[in-house]
């Protein structure tokens, strides 16, 4: 099969994919990311439970490369700590910064790591990285919170 080909139907898959698209009744975490750019607007609710991220869920719309993006951080980070799921969400950053490229390291993102060659597109960077920036900015309060 080919790559593009690969590329195009995975992201048409996790897009396609609605099963974490929900509202959490009472998220320990809410926090809302927009992209002024093209309008993708997403809503992060996240349950945490001893530190591990036990529901994890989101709402709005936006490209296919958006809501694609926040299926597969769904899917990653669900049952993680928060420690691991920062760590996750760094190198999936650096990986579209093209700062990673290492694919040893990036097997650790799943399907995410299907998303690397967004870095070779930079309107679309954006919209990659969307969820990730929010759910950073998110876990990031809730840590200092603890401090």
């Amino acid at each position: 099969m080919d790559v593009n080909q690969l590329y195009t139907d995975i992201i048409l898959e996790y897009n396609n994919d609605k099963t974490n698209k929900r509202e959490i009744s009472c998220p320990t975490i809410s926090e809302h990311g927009h992209n002024a750019n093209c309008g993708d607007d997403i809503k992060l609710q996240v349950v945490l439970k001893d530190g591990v991220i036990a529901d994890i869920a989101y709402t709005g719309n936006g490209c296919a490369i958006s809501q694609a993006s926040t299926a597969m951080l769904i899917e990653l980070l669900g049952g993680k700590t928060v420690e691991e799921a920062m760590r996750l969400t760094r190198l999936f950053l650096d990986m579209i910064l093209g700062k990673v490229n290492d694919e040893g390291q990036l097997e650790e993102l799943e399907a995410a790591a299907y998303l690397k060659n967004i870095a070779k597109m930079p309107v679309r960077v954006k919209c990659a990285v969307l969820a990730w920036h929010t759910l950073a900015i998110a876990l990031e309060k809730e840590l200092a919170k603890k401090k």
